[in-house]
Formats: structure tokens, sequence, C-alpha cells
């Protein structure tokens, strides 16, 4: 994940059409052209399961939350516009790197207290939860036994915490909330002796030798891989989702990717079969998402910081941030709650999830206006969410600004008004179209109100009259969502 600059545009991503909409933009994502659906049953009843839960929450948190720059990026040797270690230690790049690994001897979030995360998640609608375990940087978020770059190692003032394993605390508390739990964990390791060589200086985000010359270095590297993975399967409860990143560690036969120079990346081949076979005996049903790396392992597809314009033909989750950073800043420029409501509006109508990425800080909570955006998607909800869940995408998906969603059991239409500003004020009249729904109506409603409004069908539009009292929409925030039973 990157942190990097917000702007409104158009994407065109794999040959798919996004949304426009607020989003940050920096290193391209790529999404995978091609899905493999998972042979496993249990896999797939696993992945409907989710399907259903639509929202979730994001959590990037690591010893870089000290310094509020982007996660682990700095310490990536490449000429990237998003990658800014801002002059510190006289730009001298060994210099700022030791630095940055000596943050583990300061990292104490003693306000640690992941109720307080779950309480506000649970209340805005969000049903499952995935945590970063560990980023490119290597530092461990859990107590692992590969490695003493580890928030529970001695050198680390938070160890003498007695919460101080908090990826098991964190599932834990969010389990017990009933929340579906995934690891997030980074497949490169740029801490690792065995990934980045101290014998030579990393040169970009990949191995700095090349594996086929030193088999023996990279095997080593698969089996502290493999082990770690087996530690988050084993020792922390049931597990969900493993959300693997750094789609660059992977075969080259799946490669699909060059460098800048047009030169094929080393082999990174971390045999994903032995690790899947392996986490999904500990863990039966796991769903799997190898970020970018198409075919079996990637259960769903990750767009980042976008919304597909129409419904994809598979399992999918836009990864956005609440603000233009995936890790702490305490200066970052929050999405407004109207942004945010209304992306999720967007995400849900193309058939996906949405997953918000909410960042903690250095001291081990969300900074307040985090609280507040929670809040006030609780608030949209209690009136609205009947419309996001249990539902799926209805043709023609949208119409100016007007989303839609239908029931997966009943004959209901769910028309989604965004509004351009925080109150709803709706036009007198409101023509819907009923493209995706060729029966009969039988009564249509404004969410929150208990009066039927009037309506008129005109071949396959629904006009709907709103009353001039205003009443019908006072204290409707972001959108205002119509419900039309149809036969």
């Amino acid at each position: 994940m990157k942190n990097i600059n917000r702007h409104l545009r158009l994407a065109l991503l794999g040959g798919l059409c996004f949304i426009n909409t607020p989003l940050v933009s920096g290193q391209a994502h790529t999404m995978s052209k091609e899905y493999h659906a998972p042979q496993d049953p249990a896999v797939r009843q696993k992945l409907q399961a989710w399907q259903e839960l639509k929202f979730g929450l994001f959590m990037h948190w690591g010893t870089y939350a000290q310094w509020g720059v982007i996660e682990s990026w700095t310490l990536c040797p490449e000429d990237e516009p998003f990658i800014n270690r801002g002059g510190v230690h006289g730009g001298d790049y060994f210099e700022y790197r030791n630095a940055y690994e000596k943050l583990q001897t300061t990292f104490n979030p003693v306000r640690f207290a992941p109720e307080k995360w779950a309480a506000a998640a649970k209340a805005a609608g969000m049903k499952y939860m995935v945590f970063t375990t560990k980023h490119h940087d290597g530092f461990c978020m859990f107590d692992t036994q590969e490695t003493d770059y580890k928030i529970t190692d001695s050198n680390t003032p938070f160890s003498s915490h007695p919460r101080s394993n908090v990826t098991k605390e964190i599932f834990d508390v969010f389990r017990k909330d009933s929340f579906m739990i995934g690891a997030y964990f980074s497949k490169p390791d740029w801490h690792n002796e065995n990934y980045w060589w101290r014998y030579f200086p990393p040169k970009d985000r990949n191995p700095n030798y090349d594996p086929a010359r030193y088999p023996e270095r990279w095997k080593n590297f698969t089996t502290f891989t493999y082990n770690q993975i087996r530690e988050l399967m084993t020792d922390y409860g049931k597990v969900d989702i493993l959300w693997l990143d750094g789609g660059q560690v992977r075969p080259v036969h799946v490669a699909g990717k060059t460098g800048r120079d047009g030169s094929q990346y080393y082999n990174q081949d971390i045999n994903m079969p032995k690790i899947a076979t392996m986490a999904r005996q500990l863990q039966p049903g796991l769903i799997m998402v190898d970020r970018t790396v198409a075919g079996e392992y990637e259960n769903y597809t990750t767009p980042e910081q976008e919304v597909p314009e129409k419904p994809l033909p598979y399992p999918w989750e836009t990864c956005m941030t609440i603000g233009n950073s995936w890790s702490y800043n305490k200066d970052d420029q929050f999405k407004t709650s109207q942004v945010l409501i209304q992306t999720l509006i967007k995400v849900v109508s193309r058939g996906g999830n949405f997953l918000l990425n909410i960042a903690p800080g250095p001291e081990g909570d969300w900074l307040p206006l985090a609280y507040e955006r929670l809040a006030d998607i609780s608030n949209w909800m209690k009136i609205n969410s009947e419309g996001i869940y249990g539902t799926e995408p209805c043709a023609p998906y949208s119409q100016e600004n007007i989303y839609f969603t239908k029931s997966t059991k009943q004959n209901l239409l769910y028309a989604f008004w965004l509004s351009e500003k925080e109150a709803v004020v709706l036009p007198p009249e409101i023509n819907i179209s009923l493209e995706g729904i060729g029966k009969k109506i039988k009564q249509v409603s404004l969410m929150g109100t208990s009066t039927p409004l009037k309506y008129a069908r005109k071949k396959d539009t629904l006009i709907i009259s709103i009353p001039s009292s205003g009443k019908q929409q006072q204290q409707l925030k972001y959108s205002a969502v119509f419900k039309i039973v149809y036969e």
C-alpha cells in the first residue's frame, strides 16, 4: 500500500472502466486479468459468506506510525514520487535505514485498546477486518519465533505490556464481535537477510541477489515465510482470510511483470501450493488473496482506491484509505462522511465489498476524526442498511446520481439518490429507470419514513413525487434511499 495524493479521475485498469470518485493515486496497482474460481467447496462457501458482509475494516500499523511516514516504502531505494524520505539524515539512505529499524526501540503504543475499534466498526456496519501482521519492512506485529524484529521482543518497549501480542488481541476482540478475521501478510520482507542480503545494497523492492544464483539463501527465505504463515494459522484462533501483499513475489512463469528497464523480475517462487495446503489444513475454507497473482490463490481481486463502473464477473473488494495515507499521519486529510458513504453505495451497487483502511497512531489509537466518520456512517446505516446487506447488483446499476441494488430474497429494489451536499434536498419529482424490474410496482417509500410516496410508471421509468412539505426528507444526509416493492 502507498501514501499518495488525492485527485479526481476516471481510471482505466485492466481493461475495465472505473467510477469517477475522489481517489488517491501513485504507483499503479494492476488487477489480475484472469480469475480462477477455487475448487475447494469449503473455500467457495466461505467466499460466498464473505461477499455478503459488504463492509470491512483495514488497519495498517507498525513502527512507521511514530514518524508518520508512508508505511515501509521509505526503505525502498526506488526513484518513485511516492517514496520521499524528506531529507532525513541528510538524505543518506543507509543512515536513514538504520534509524528506521531503531524505531523498534521506541515503539510503545500504551493506549492500545482494540475494543474501541471493534465497537466503532461494528456500529458503522463493518462485518470483517484485515490487520497488517507484517508489512514489507519486516517488523512483525505478532509473536513470531522466526525473528527478533517484532513487537513482543525485549528491544520493543511495548513487549512488557500484557497485551503486547497485538495481532492476537485484535483478532480475539473482533472475533468476539462476530467479525470475519483477515491477516494481511507481506510476502517480501526487507529486514530479512535472505531477502535483502546485507552483502549487497538493496536495488529496488525485489531481492538484491539472484535467487537462482544463491538457491540456498532463497530456500531459507521460503522456509522463513512458510513458518511465519504457519504461526499465524496455528496460534491466533480462527482466521478466515490470508491477505497476501507484494505481488512481485511469484514464480517467473506467472510473473507478467517487468522492471522499469524492461527486464523480467527475478523468479521469486515461495511455493504457494505448499503454503496453501498447510494453511487450509490448519484453517479449513481459508480465503487466500494472493494479490495480482492470477491463479488459484487469488480467491478475490482487490482494486485499490478504485470502484468498477460495472459488476465484475468474480468476487472483488475495493480497498481504500479513509484519508490520503495507508499509515498514520496526524495531518492526514480524511475523506468526508459523504464521500465514504457514497463510495460504499457505489461499491455495493457493483457487487463488491468495501474495505476501508484506518491507521492507528504511535500511541495505539485512531485519530478522533476516524471515530467521527464511523459514527456518521453508523447513523446513516441505522436508516438505510437494508439496501446494503442481503442485496445484489441490479441493471442498469446507476443512472446519473442514482445507484441500484435489489434484495436477494424479496421483490425489493433500492434506489440510492446521492446528494451533492451533506443535507439531502430532493427535487419535486424523481425519474428512476426500471430496466432491471419488469413487473408491477406495488409500493414506493423513502427509507426512514413510513408514509408511501405517490408514483406513476411510464414504460421503464418510475416517476416518484416528493411531497412539497419536505417532511419526508428531514434529517436525511448524504443519500436518500427509495424502497420499491414490486411483484
